[in-house]
């Protein structure tokens, strides 16, 4: 009885709030490191937001953030750093809008970048990710049933407490009203971040993004795709990564890499590169010339015994269906060839875009395995396609046709560390799980 008025009181608290309020979505944690973090958030005209923060060790003494202005041509959002910070800290924040503090029913909080290396052993944490996430908005959609549905899966997320979000494409699906315009590209962003659900999991977890097809343009564009610039500045605009692409002065393409603990992320850009799939001459592509090299250099480079790649499509089923690896063989077999001649250790693909999960392992002879996780959908529908695909490479047991998410938890002391890989379908109920060893994949 008291969760259903809490419930209650919550919703009334949010319908009132929404009306009342110059914040339209947000406030939302994005990258966190031992110095510096940025939050971010959106309101519904211009005006002058600041944060004040503490850390929990001693919170008597409150920074404050500079105060910043946003623009239409922006969607009103911001980006506010906070460079306060001493590495492994815990703090809370409030935000300040025209000078009024912004009162939330849910936690505001972030956490500073440990500093272990050389002191002790890697810290313990968790990593949150899913992908394929439909809003319903009736007088965009298709006609006939909602696409979207099942939104307190974002509740269900918060729940489990990760550190880190990993939002892993189609985190928006771009509509016909959309995509041709920068009017269209910024209304279907703020449509889909402003949902009251998901806003408890933004305001207390790092968050990170990569796009797929439906974040980049029309289903299935590529490179070829007249807007891709302005939908390019919107990921940007919308998300709080560290980086986007190597060189962001000539905006091309929003791939990066950032490291929590004893893993390293490498968040890669599928589309703004990307070949048509359907032409025959010349060189067929997925990541691009700069991309390909900038990973490869970066993954050799790496000392993380976890090496966690993510990109929207999968990588090593065999099944050579719609826009996975598989349908461009000349890449993926360089790719992978790349990755094992420089002798790259503890590489765990991860994946989405399928709109059903599962986990496929390309076994090895005298060396470790690579696995690919493929974690979908969040709430956007089911598919049924599995049922065609001829995968010999996936784990038996790991395929879930139902909106899930995932988590990894990385434990243990540097001898015994270990991923944990956890399937949960939208009520935070566990499917099915997978422990790998570092070792493995040494």
């Amino acid at each position: 009885m008291k969760k259903i008025l809490l419930l209650v009181v919550l919703l009334c608290f949010f319908d009132g709030f929404s009306q009342n309020s110059p914040l339209q979505s947000g406030p939302m944690v994005g990258y966190c490191e031992m110095k510096e973090a940025v939050i971010w958030l959106q309101t519904k005209e211009n005006a002058s937001v600041k944060i004040e923060y503490f850390s929990l060790d001693n919170p008597s003494k409150v920074f404050t953030s500079n105060n910043y202005n946003s623009s239409k041509e922006t969607g009103f959002t911001y980006h506010i750093i906070l460079d306060k910070l001493q590495p492994g800290k815990k703090y809370k924040y409030t935000v300040y809008i025209n000078n009024k503090k912004v009162v939330l029913p849910y936690e505001t909080s972030f956490s500073s970048k440990k500093l272990w290396q050389w002191r002790e052993d890697a810290p313990d944490f968790t990593v949150a990710l899913g992908s394929c996430t439909y809003i319903n908005e009736p007088e965009f959609d298709r006609p006939g049933k909602g696409y979207g549905s099942g939104y307190p899966i974002f509740e269900s997320i918060n729940l489990k407490n990760p550190d880190i979000m990993i939002w892993g494409g189609d985190n928006i699906y771009l509509r016909e009203a959309d995509w041709d315009s920068k009017t269209g590209i910024l209304h279907r962003y703020t449509h889909s971040r402003s949902i009251k659900e998901m806003q408890p999991l933004l305001a207390k977890t790092q968050n990170f993004a990569i796009w797929d097809d439906h974040d980049f343009g029309p289903n299935d564009s590529d490179r070829s795709f007249y807007n891709k610039n302005l939908t390019l500045e919107a990921f940007k605009d919308f998300w709080a990564n560290k980086n986007y692409g190597m060189n962001p002065a000539q905006n091309e393409g929003n791939y990066s890499t950032f490291n929590w603990g004893d893993a390293q992320f490498f968040l890669l850009d599928n589309r703004f590169f990307k070949s048509p799939n359907a032409r025959k001459t010349g060189e067929r592509t997925i990541l691009g010339d700069n991309q390909f090299e900038w990973l490869i250099d970066a993954l050799t480079y790496s000392s993380a015994p976890f090496k966690i790649i993510y990109i929207g499509g999968q990588v090593i089923t065999t099944a050579a269906r719609f826009e996975n690896y598989a349908t461009y063989p000349e890449e993926k077999e360089r790719l992978l060839k790349e990755i094992f001649d420089n002798k790259i250790k503890g590489v765990l693909f991860l994946s989405g875009d399928r709109h059903f999960s599962e986990l496929s392992k390309l076994e090895r002879n005298g060396t470790y395995p690579v696995y690919d996780w493929t974690v979908s959908p969040l709430t956007s529908g089911i598919a049924d396609s599995y049922k065609e695909d001829k995968n010999t490479n996936k784990v038996e047991g790991s395929l879930f046709a139902v909106n899930n998410f995932g988590l990894i938890s990385f434990s243990g002391n540097n001898e015994n560390r270990q991923m944990k890989l956890s399937l949960y379908d939208k009520d935070g109920k566990e499917l099915w799980n997978k422990i790998i060893l570092k070792k493995e994949l040494e």
